[in-house]
């Protein structure tokens, strides 16, 4: 499950935040980083995934 989600936080960072945290605070940074910048978003949300 871990597998899918990574893959779709490289194609969609937020949402494969979203899928692991739900609503909050890494939610909102993901969204930030990736606005201010698509890698940094995947970065976090990969990080987010695996610290999980």
């Amino acid at each position: 499950m871990d597998l899918l989600r990574i893959l779709i936080a490289i194609l969609l960072p937020p949402l494969g935040v979203f899928l692991q945290v739900g609503i909050g605070k890494h939610f909102w940074i993901n969204i930030l980083l990736t606005i201010l910048g698509y890698i940094p978003g995947i970065v976090h949300a990969v990080w987010v995934i695996a610290k999980k």
